[in-house]
C-alpha cells in the first residue's frame, strides 16, 4: 500500500520506537513475563539462521554473532529492536537473581534490580539492532556482575 503522506511523515518524525504494556490495575508478573518474552521476529530470525533462543546468557552470545542483515529493512528494524530489547530483559529476569519487570506508568517495561537500578532494556534493544552495540552479552554480563 502506497500512502504518499506517511513516507514523509516518517522522514520528520524517524520510526516508531518502543512497546507498551498497560494493565486494568491488576498485577500479574508471571502474566507480564511470559508475554514479553513472546519476541516472535527475533524468535523467527534466529531460528532461520540456525540459533536456539534458551533464554540463557549463551542465547545472547549467537544472537551476537548473526549477520545483521535486518538493517536493510527499515519497517522491521524498530520490531526487531523491541523484540532484541524484550529478550535481553527476559534473559536477565529469568537468570540474574531479584531481577524483575516493572512496568512504568506510560508503559514502559524496563527491568529492575534488587540494587533499585531500572535498566530500559528496549532502548538497549533498539541500538544493538541498528548499530551492533552494546552487544546482547556484553550488556547482559555489566548487568548480571551488578
Amino acid at each position: 500500500m502506497n500512502i504518499p503522506f506517511l513516507g514523509n511523515w516518517r522522514k520528520k518524525r524517524g520510526l516508531a520506537f518502543g512497546v507498551a504494556v498497560f494493565s486494568d490495575g491488576e498485577s500479574d508478573p508471571e502474566g507480564i513475563a511470559e508475554l514479553l518474552s513472546e519476541c516472535e521476529l527475533l524468535r523467527s530470525q534466529a531460528h532461520e539462521a540456525g540459533v536456539e533462543l534458551d533464554d540463557s546468557a549463551a542465547s545472547l552470545e549467537a544472537l551476537d554473532q548473526l549477520v545483521p542483515r535486518w538493517r536493510d529493512d527499515e519497517e522491521s528494524l524498530p520490531w526487531l529492536g523491541n523484540d532484541a530489547g524484550l529478550y535481553l530483559g527476559t534473559v536477565i529476569v529469568r537468570t540474574v537473581p531479584g531481577a524483575a519487570w516493572e512496568i512504568w506508568p506510560n508503559g514502559q517495561p524496563v527491568v529492575k534490580l534488587t540494587s533499585g537500578r531500572e535498566i530500559d532494556v528496549v532502548a538497549s534493544g533498539h541500538a544493538w539492532a541498528s548499530s551492533g552495540a552494546p552487544e546482547l552479552s556484553q550488556f547482559y554480563a555489566e548487568v548480571a556482575e551488578a
